[in-house]
């Protein structure tokens, strides 16, 4: 069994409706994208984002996801600098 050890605190867990859609569309869930996100797996961010991110785990800054929906659609995921909420949402929805 594979376990996602938390790096941080959510804290209040929100939506876009365009991302509750593409993820019933898909067949999906939030909850495999949160625990993704939690732990440090960042997705398909490019390289400098990846950085940035693990810099944000230290300094406090806030942190993105990118991930791709089973039928391709993207879908990001990102924490607050103050850790107070997290929201899924869709590229166009930002």
């Amino acid at each position: 069994m594979n376990t996602l050890t938390p790096l941080f605190y959510l804290g209040q867990v929100v939506a876009t409706p365009g991302a509750l859609v593409a993820l019933s569309v898909a067949g999906q869930t939030p909850l495999g994208f949160l625990a993704r996100h939690v732990s440090g797996d960042w997705g398909e961010v490019d390289p400098i984002d990846a950085a940035g991110n693990t810099m944000a785990l230290i300094n406090g800054y806030r942190l993105m996801s990118d991930y791709s929906l089973s039928n391709g659609t993207k879908l990001w995921v990102i924490t607050e600098a103050d850790r107070s909420s997290t929201c899924l949402l869709l590229p166009e929805e930002y």
